[in-house]
This record gives structure tokens, C-alpha cells and sequence, in this order.
């Protein structure tokens, strides 16, 4: 799932509490719109690292596009069931902060729902160093859009916007990377109630929560899905994908 901050701490607690929850993860994350990954490759690229890769959500949308990918993720669990459902992609361990591959030796670096993990100061120069010059750094975010009623009133279930939705509207990257462009795009993924659950379970403040909370803020989102379920049995949970790029001198 993510790049972590070295230090320790509740944030890298946190970021490393997915492990526990890796298979409602896989079955539960969306993937990511071909839009997003069009603006956010840089043209020509080959070789690309998907960093915090976690059960490898993105890494399947780059290697569909004939892409070579290498994937790095610090946490065990998630490396587990990313080599099952990828057994042929290159999987190391490593962290934004510490990326095990040799200078220069991608085209870009991709980064779902994690930037807001790591320690931008530190993940940034490493970051530039695996790049090749002109290599292309893009992060995105899978983001609810609240703009819809029924989203609306399922965020106010939860307990305010967490690291995903704070990150994602302007992402700090930092030296040596020039400006960072910015480029939404809206799209629909028809969810069932219990992938829904899913979902609110692989969140890392739910994770974090006592079993009595957690159970109840599962029913309180069962309660909102089943009242707007559609004639499908599905609910269309809106999004938006937030894109960041910024390019390597």
C-alpha cells in the first residue's frame, strides 16, 4: 500500500496496519481510470516502478498496457497477496524513503493512495535518484466524490477527511522535481454492500479502532448502502481520481 515515513510514530503505525486487513484490501480497492494513467505516464516510458504497490491494484493497469513494471511494498502482508495475483511481476521491499533499485534505471514512478505516507523531504531526492533524467514522478488518489447525496451522507458517517483525502488536493514534492501539475478525473465503480463494507474495513482508521467501534460504524454504512441500493443490488460509488505529476530535471 505505501511508502512509510522511517520514524515511528502513530502515522507509520498506521500505515503499516494494512497488512492485518490485505485481503479485504484486494478485494474490496478499485483500480484506477486509463485517463489517469495516460496523463500521468510520461510518452515513451518502458520501464516503470509502482511504489507502495500494496496488493497491486495499479501494477495490473501498467502491465495491461505492456509496461515493464517492478513493484516495491514494505508490508509483508501486502506483498503476500500481490505475488498471488502477480506471480511474474518483479516485488521488492522496500519504501518511498528507500527504494531498492540501482540510480537511474526507470522511466517513471507511480504512487497510489500513498504520497501521504511518507516524509516528502526524504521520499522526493530518492525518488529522483531511480528516475532517469526527464522521468516523471505521479501519484493519484481514489477519492469519494461527496458532491453526490447519498456519498455525502456516508462520508458524515466517518469521522472526517483522513490523510488520503488531505493529501491529495495539493501534495508537496520537494527538490529536485520542478512545478507539480494537477488533473482530476470523474468516473463510477458499481459496488455491492458487502464490497462496500470491504472498503470501510481496509481504511486505516477503522483498523485502528476497538472491535465494539469498528462493528459499529460497519452497521451505520450497511444501514446507508442498503437504503440507496439500486435494482442491480449495486450501489454506483462515485469518484474522483486525483493526478499529480512533476518531472525530473
Amino acid at each position: 500500500m505505501t511508502g512509510r515515513r522511517t520514524q515511528h510514530g502513530p502515522a507509520t503505525d498506521r500505515a503499516t496496519s494494512f497488512g492485518a486487513v490485505a485481503e479485504a484490501y484486494e478485494r474490496s480497492r478499485p483500480s484506477y481510470p486509463d485517463e489517469a494513467l495516460d496523463w500521468l505516464l510520461p510518452p515513451g516510458a518502458r520501464r516503470v516502478l509502482d511504489l507502495g504497490a500494496g496488493t497491486g491494484k495499479l501494477t495490473r493497469s501498467l502491465v495491461a498496457r505492456g509496461l515493464e513494471v517492478v513493484a516495491v511494498e514494505p508490508t509483508p502482508g501486502m506483498r503476500g497477496q500481490f505475488a498471488r495475483v502477480l506471480p511474474d511481476v518483479e516485488l521488492l521491499d522496500g519504501t518511498g524513503e528507500a527504494i531498492p533499485l540501482p540510480d537511474a534505471s526507470v522511466d517513471a514512478v507511480l504512487m497510489a493512495q500513498a504520497w501521504h505516507w511518507v516524509d516528502p523531504d526524504t521520499a522526493s531526492p530518492e525518488v529522483a535518484r531511480v528516475l532517469r533524467p526527464g522521468g516523471r514522478l505521479g501519484l493519484l488518489w481514489n477519492v469519494r466524490d461527496a458532491g453526490v447525496e447519498w456519498i455525502a451522507q456516508l462520508d458524515r458517517l466517518l469521522p472526517g477527511p483522513g490523510e488520503e483525502q488531505l493529501g491529495s488536493l495539493a501534495p508537496r514534492v520537494a527538490a529536485p522535481f520542478g512545478p507539480v501539475e494537477r488533473y482530476d478525473v470523474r468516473w463510477s465503480d458499481p459496488v455491492t454492500v458487502e464490497s462496500l463494507l470491504d472498503l470501510t474495513r481496509s481504511r486505516s482508521w477503522v483498523i485502528a479502532l476497538d472491535e465494539t467501534h469498528r462493528d459499529r460504524v460497519l452497521e451505520d454504512v450497511r444501514a446507508q448502502a442498503q437504503a440507496h441500493l439500486e435494482e442491480t443490488g449495486t450501489l454506483a460509488l462515485e469518484y474522483v481520481t486525483r493526478c499529480s505529476r512533476a518531472r525530473r530535471p
